[in-house]
């Protein structure tokens, strides 16, 4: 029953994911850097997040969002690389109708609830340089899980409405994907009807769900930097802007690419483009958080460094 009210006005049952390329040793390269990368990237976020538990140390409100970004991360790229790997090394490259509205959905929850998350990030990092003393205060434990369950009900609900919006559109064919998954702007071209409504839904929803949330982090970091101006230490402003440096990194990697795939019309897409964009802000931003925030972080670095039986104790 569910099944049928998907496919209510399409005759299509499957797609074809075409990927990146049709030569079979390039697509073996691909295979291994892409295995390498989801790996590491497995690893390294994994590593995070058990290094946040077991430390006490870590336990604050910064450290707590941390670790929901890495659980993110994961379920970001393992809800696309396997399948991609299997098409790398197959034959066969097709997805399923409801396996693609799946893929769809799961993927843009996810994408969501990360955009703003790093919004509630931005705003841990103000509380905590711009009102330090009163930081465990108005950062208590149950503020953080509701600001949490405040993201994902924002990916639960506007996935939904994106992936409802795209799939609702009848598919006669052809079914064939010029991407490596389902992403809503490849799976769009492939509608027998007109997708101009989509493309204001697509942007009117980009601009909620990426615009503002970026502008309240500008507006954070404005507020931050007039505060970190002011203190007198060198020192002091250097830690403080450390602190944020990882962040704006890891926001400006994620956030362009997703506004450039997102807010512009289907019309001006390359499939070649789109697919670059994917991966960077996919793939390649999930396996660099990690490296991003264990690198510029001692404390991360001084948890690691314990569990490995080097501790020097806290300097």
């Amino acid at each position: 029953m569910q099944d049928s009210l998907w496919r209510n006005h399409s005759s299509v049952t499957e797609f074809i994911l075409l990927g990146f390329s049709r030569d079979t040793k390039i697509n073996a390269i691909l295979f291994g850097v892409f295995l390498f990368l989801y790996l590491i990237t497995l690893l390294g976020n994994g590593l995070i997040i058990t290094l946040i538990r077991i430390d006490f140390r870590l336990h604050t409100p910064m450290y707590f969002f941390l670790s929901v970004l890495s659980i993110l991360d994961m379920g970001y790229v393992t809800t696309i690389v396997p399948q991609m790997l299997v098409h790398l090394v197959c034959e066969k490259k097709t997805i399923s109708y409801i396996g693609c509205v799946a893929q769809m959905y799961i993927f843009l929850m996810l994408g969501i609830t990360e955009s703003w998350l790093f919004a509630i990030m931005a705003y841990d990092r103000y509380v905590a340089i711009c009102h330090p003393l009163r930081y465990k205060v108005i950062m208590s434990p149950s503020l953080c899980g509701s600001l949490v369950a405040f993201c994902g009900f924002w990916g639960i609900s506007c996935a939904l409405i994106y992936t409802v919006s795209a799939m609702i559109l009848p598919y006669c064919g052809p079914n064939e994907i010029n991407h490596f998954f389902c992403e809503v702007p490849a799976v769009l071209k492939l509608a027998c009807a007109d997708t101009s409504i989509n493309d204001q839904v697509d942007f009117i929803l980009g601009f909620i769900l990426l615009l503002v949330p970026l502008s309240l982090i500008i507006i954070v970091y404005i507020n931050i930097f007039s505060a970190i101006l002011k203190i007198r230490s060198t020192q002091g402003r250097l830690k403080a802007f450390s602190t944020c440096a990882s962040h704006i990194t890891v926001v400006t990697m994620f956030s362009i690419p997703c506004m450039v795939m997102y807010m512009r019309p289907g019309s001006e897409s390359s499939p070649e483009e789109d697919k670059k964009l994917a991966l960077f802000y996919n793939v390649i931003s999930a396996f660099l958080n990690p490296i991003i925030y264990s690198l510029r972080n001692k404390d991360v670095k001084r948890a690691f460094l314990k569990v490995l039986g080097h501790d020097k104790g806290s300097e």
